[in-house]
């Protein structure tokens, strides 16, 4: 009879085991450009750009929730639908957009790493650049799925050197705290900039694509699960581990941006250092600011994010074009199983060497693929939202309530930022 309480078998427990597809991509968010987008905000405005971290935080949840219920429920990703129930114009150019400022952000990205990695131990950025595309491709190639997803999920701690970062820097708690919590809204066309560069840094498309796509994946590997749409036994248990497995993500994702912004507010901001253009920068610049240790934590959060965020900036690519196409896709299949994608892939991370090697100024690249994002996450957000409510899609799981709303809230906060961002483009400059 001790046996009867005994686990059953596949049965997971513990927090840890729960935490997947959201954690992942909540992490992969504060990528080295994203560090970088927070730096700048917090050098540039101080603390009282941190109350946008809050706004953004159940936004963020909305879409993300939603986008890993619609690979659960119907056992493909956001693209993978997209090509079923719209012409074929409309994911081809929306996948177009994605694959453009993929690739610009893991170049972004890449070099990044390589300007933290020659800040720290000194060497060749080239050489840099190189290796961490080659360790981030052969990995998703060739590392066992399940081996790989927990290598992600123990990527993500890397993110808790900006916690201790901010631990040995002198912070006034008290404008932190009042930046945090009361907004302050300057019409000014740098402000506007930066706020859009935040919520388009936070959600973006990628993200979307990454969770849909793994919740499908996780599915698809696993004989004793069927979409949920087929199979609505266990909807309430694995609707609710999405929830909380997003809900964790992207806080422990914005609890990281919230500490970039306070440390460089609290140190280059106070020093009258406002202009950081990359996320290596503002390592360098700590240095003589806060030390030599925030300057070294700074820099190895940078490699150890990127390592994170390239393969899944390049996975969500492959994802995006190979649903689209209807290839055999996914990280499980081994390499001969799925040519194309992993072709995809590599082609993705390969044309993001290829930039850090021509003239283009990598800040303005960053820029720009930053106006993709924010110009393509609405169109795709709202995309989302319409495929959710069709039975067709969804089954008897059609998303309704306040997470419905929720959503369109958040799409309508992103096109809210394309008009921001067109506003702040045509401002004149203040002098």
């Amino acid at each position: 009879m001790a046996k009867a309480d005994a686990k059953k078998p596949g049965q997971k427990t513990g927090l840890l085991k729960r935490l997947g597809p959201g954690l992942i991509t909540g992490a992969s968010d504060d990528d080295p450009s994203g560090i970088g987008t927070y730096s700048q905000a917090g050098a540039q405005l101080g603390f009282a750009i941190g109350w946008t971290m809050l706004l953004s935080y159940p936004l963020m949840v909305a879409i993300q929730e939603i986008s890993g219920r619609i690979g659960r429920v119907t056992g493909h990703g956001i693209a993978g639908n997209v090509c079923r129930n719209y012409p074929g114009w409309v994911i081809w150019a929306l996948v177009s957009f994605l694959f453009i400022a993929n690739t610009i952000n893991v170049a972004a990205d890449l070099g990044a790493m390589a300007d933290a990695a020659k800040l720290v131990i000194g060497g060749s950025a080239v050489v840099y650049v190189v290796g961490f595309a080659v360790i981030s491709v052969l990995a998703q190639i060739f590392i066992a799925y399940k081996r790989y997803v927990a290598i992600l999920k123990w990527l993500t701690l890397v993110l808790f050197a900006y916690v201790v970062a901010l631990a040995v820097v002198k912070v006034p708690w008290a404008d932190a705290l009042k930046g945090l919590f009361i907004p302050k809204i300057e019409w000014s066309g740098a402000f506007l900039t930066t706020l859009v560069a935040i919520l388009g840094t936070t959600i973006s498309p990628y993200l979307f694509i990454w969770q849909s796509s793994q919740e499908a994946e996780e599915q698809r590997i696993n004989p004793n699960k069927k979409p949920l749409k087929e199979d609505v036994r266990s909807q309430e248990r694995e609707l609710w581990r999405i929830r909380l497995d997003t809900i964790i993500g992207m806080a422990f994702s914005n609890l990281i941006a919230i500490a970039i912004i306070i440390t460089t507010a609290a140190t280059l901001h106070q020093q009258g250092v406002t202009d950081v253009q990359s996320s290596a920068q503002a390592a360098a610049a700590l240095k003589p600011i806060a030390g030599g240790l925030a300057e070294l934590v700074f820099a190895l959060g940078i490699i150890g994010t990127g390592l994170l965020a390239v393969p899944v900036l390049a996975g969500s690519t492959a994802y995006a074009i190979g649903e689209g196409r209807r290839w055999p896709v996914g990280l499980s299949r081994k390499p001969r199983q799925a040519v194309a994608f992993y072709s995809v892939l590599a082609l993705s991370v390969g044309l993001g060497v290829a930039l850090n090697f021509t003239p283009i100024d990598p800040i303005k690249a960053l820029y720009w693929s930053a106006v993709i994002n924010g110009v393509l996450a609405a169109p795709v957000m709202a995309v989302l939202m319409l495929l959710v409510r069709r039975p067709n899609v969804m089954g008897k799981l059609v998303v309704d309530g306040w997470l419905y709303w929720l959503g369109w809230a958040s799409t309508a906060a992103m096109a809210l930022c394309i008009v921001g961002m067109a506003v702040s483009m045509l401002m004149p400059e203040s002098s």
